[in-house]
């Protein structure tokens, strides 16, 4: 839930702006469950530097989806053990907090646009990809900070984009996993089904037993109808995707290369009203009764 760019420069972002969270809420007319921001990778920033932004969403009664990565730093590097210090602490001070929360660790991983990223001509690679998430895990394991349930979050597949097979951690090392989609609109409109169907199908296959998060959803005003597009989106995944047991909108105007993406749910009326009646449902729960999780316990699917 982003402030600035979404509602003017008063706003600062969730879970640091109340206010932000408050006006989002208000206009999708119920109560957010999941609340998506970003930390620091534990050899720059300790947890406990976030620590107050940790509360104020416990206290709200929401779950966290922390997005953590490993930016310039070569992935050989974080699975040989170079960083094993900061993580330590890092896994150690989560444990000590105690409440579940999401950690979204290197997403987007099956593209060419971040530098983690192994698809792009830097030095990562899916083995090494693998070898440092299952470093981190084993770390996180080892200081016994159970709380943090792990998402494998790549990008929606793609022509040329890295097979998931070569990049899955394993069973033993993921909880849930995750996908981002987005409809750019335009003349690459394509309605929510075909967006998501062929990495669905991937992620059923890699991982059968996994329950799936949407990690990052949205849709273009440009070349179709908005409203009618989220309506769909909202109303198929009880039938058509049912391993789907999360998602998080990305309510961000957010500019690039020149271009403003409409992302935020309050790009029209039609399309606000539209997610307002979707979410709706009783099939999305509500925020507001989940800060009192069993202490260091991963958080399951409902």
């Amino acid at each position: 839930m982003d402030g600035n760019d979404t509602y003017g420069s008063s706003y600062g972002d969730a879970p640091w702006d109340s206010n932000t969270w408050n006006l989002f809420q208000s206009h999708a007319g119920k109560a957010v469950s999941i609340v998506h921001w970003g930390v620091p990778a534990p050899w720059t920033s300790s947890f406990n530097a976030q620590l107050t932004a940790h509360n104020l969403v416990v206290s709200h009664g929401d779950l966290s989806l922390l997005d953590m990565n490993s930016g310039s730093v070569p992935l050989a590097d974080i699975a040989s053990g170079k960083y094993d210090s900061y993580i330590t602490t890092w896994a150690q001070q989560a444990k000590a907090f105690g409440h579940p929360f999401f950690l979204r660790w290197d997403w987007e991983m099956n593209g060419r646009w971040f530098s983690w990223g192994t698809t792009s001509t830097n030095q990562n690679t899916p083995a090494t990809y693998v070898a440092a998430w299952r470093h981190m895990h084993d770390l996180f394991v080892q200081a016994g900070a159970t709380n943090v349930t792990w998402v494998w979050c790549p990008n929606t597949v793609f022509s040329g984009s890295t097979p998931l097979t070569s990049l899955y951690p394993g069973d033993s090392y993921v909880d849930w996993t995750c996908f981002d989609a987005y409809n750019k609109g335009g003349t690459s409109w394509i309605s929510f089904s075909d967006l998501v169907t062929p990495t669905y199908t991937q992620l059923l296959q890699v991982a059968p037993t996994k329950p799936i998060m949407i990690g990052e959803m949205s849709s273009s005003e440009l070349g179709g109808s908005k409203a009618s597009w989220i309506t769909s989106a909202l109303g198929s995944l009880p039938s058509s995707f049912p391993k789907i047991r999360a998602l998080v909108w990305f309510n961000w105007a957010i500019t690039e290369n020149g271009t403003t993406w409409t992302w935020p749910i309050e790009s029209s009326s039609s399309a606000q009203s539209a997610f307002a009646n979707g979410v709706a449902s009783s099939y999305f729960k509500a925020g507001g009764g989940l800060g009192s999780l069993p202490l260091l316990a991963p958080i399951k699917a409902p």
